[in-house]
């Protein structure tokens, strides 16, 4: 029997939380891993989140964690509609959200974890958890323990995740997996599209283009992007930056940005993946990641990234041809002489991107549900 996906939010919906859930369900589909997507609507409990919230600030005068609290999560636990069981047959969930269903569960369920960060790197690493009162932090950190330790399996997409399932919790190593996820990209369409062409070498004509795509340029990296085309620049390898995601109301002026704005992957796919393949790099230098879809979207393409080793970006590059990892501590510096040493010798990036389009299926949501569907049968 195939399981039911849950996440905080509708697990059919493209928009929801990056994009994975949706991506994730059609691809756990088609490898018969999943059978269907459950419909959450937090936003439902907006006046709810107002009442407790000024209970709590009563209580505590702490503001925030509601989508914690056991008020919410049980509330929001109460639209679920499940999938009857047959006879003889246990419920089973794979859920994308720590805490999610609540625990305790009914014996008759088979629950499994398949998530990118745990609730307590989103405390400590996002600072989340400054936010709230240290008696719900502990409360909810005991919950979150008590389910990975009666779940099935708990699968992470990055080793970063796993670590901290083994470490902050005490889960038993052999109970705990790594499954890199995919490409938010639909592969029926990618499929159908015409092949595309390699970038050229760097001038001043083609210059070198380093690509953005994410939201959040500050958190991102994007300014550290843009010191990197400036870095590439002074030793005369002409470069610019093209952004996907910010508004450009949001970005800073500067000539060698080049600011794209919102590209639909649904309704724009072929303008998407040809911008993407004309990129030389894709980048990400984020201060903090659970993990990095937009590296897997590049690597899909067959573009190789230069990025930040934090969090869980380490975990998007498997196999050749990906491009470069860089120690937190790195400078701009640093990153533009690997460039320049690369594409100096303009015949070895070609052979990194070839060696990178021979495996490109391995970044597909499909490769992903594969190795699910190995571990949760």
């Amino acid at each position: 029997m195939s399981h039911q996906l849950l996440c905080c939010g509708d697990a059919t919906d493209l928009s929801t939380w990056s994009n994975i859930p949706y991506f994730l369900l059609q691809a756990g589909k088609s490898r018969g891993v999943l059978s269907a997507g459950l419909v959450l609507r937090p936003e439902r409990l907006r006046w709810l989140r107002r009442l407790w919230n000024l209970q709590q600030w009563l209580r505590t005068r702490r503001l925030g964690g509601f989508q914690y609290s056991n008020c919410f999560l049980r509330s929001l636990w109460r639209q679920a509609r499940l999938a009857p069981a047959s006879e003889g047959q246990c419920c089973r969930l794979l859920s994308h959200y720590p805490l999610l269903p609540p625990f305790p569960w009914p014996q008759n369920w088979e629950v499994s974890f398949y998530i990118d960060a745990t609730t307590r790197q989103v405390f400590d690493d996002y600072g989340a958890g400054t936010r709230i009162a240290p008696g719900l932090k502990r409360a909810v950190l005991r919950q979150e323990q008590m389910a990975y330790a009666s779940a099935k399996a708990v699968i992470t997409m990055s080793s970063w995740a796993a670590e901290s399932v083994c470490r902050d919790y005490g889960i038993d190593p052999s109970r705990v997996y790594v499954v890199p996820g995919g490409a938010n990209l639909d592969e029926q369409a990618l499929a159908e599209l015409p092949a595309a062409s390699l970038p050229p070498p760097p001038s001043v004509q083609t210059p070198l283009r380093l690509g953005f795509l994410g939201k959040d340029w500050h958190r991102k990296g994007g300014p550290f992007v843009l010191a990197l085309a400036e870095g590439l620049q002074s030793i005369g390898i002409p470069a610019v930056v093209r952004v996907i995601g910010p508004s450009v109301a949001d970005l800073p002026s500067h000539p060698l940005l080049q600011p794209l704005g919102f590209i639909n992957k649904r309704t724009q796919m072929e303008a998407f993946t040809r911008e993407l393949r004309s990129w030389h790099f894709g980048t990400l230098f984020s201060s903090s990641e659970a993990y990095g879809i937009s590296n897997r979207e590049c690597l899909r393409l067959g573009v190789p990234v230069v990025a930040r080793a934090i969090g869980g970006i380490p975990s998007t590059f498997t196999g050749a041809g990906c491009g470069k990892l860089f120690d937190e501590h790195a400078d701009v510096e640093d990153v533009v002489a690997w460039i320049q040493a690369l594409v100096s010798s303009y015949d070895y990036y070609l052979t990194m991107r070839q060696q990178l389009a021979a495996h490109a299926w391995d970044f597909s949501w499909d490769a992903s549900a594969l190795q699910l569907q190995e571990i949760l049968g």
